[in-house]
């Protein structure tokens, strides 16, 4: 699998969850603290191509997947 981004913030449950998942499954990835790094959901948004409301945001290389929920389905389909 490509690399991961996780977009997020670190007391975000769902981010903690993704950023389990990819342990667990070993997949390289990133975890992006926006507010560490000052980032906005708009300044997000203008990255993924997507509008930002709530997180994680994740892409596996360049493609959008979605939220948490939306990544654990990706990964299922990839095991199948």
């Amino acid at each position: 699998m490509d690399k991961v981004t996780i977009y997020g913030r670190m007391s975000c449950g769902f981010c903690a969850m993704a950023r389990q998942l990819c342990d667990q499954k070993g997949f390289e990835h990133e975890f992006v603290d926006m507010p560490a790094l000052g980032l906005t959901k708009e300044d997000v948004a203008a990255k993924i191509g997507h509008p930002v409301r709530t997180v994680p945001q994740i892409l596996v290389g360049n493609e959008y997947v979605g939220g948490f929920d939306e990544f654990s389905r990706y990964v299922a389909r990839q095991a199948s």
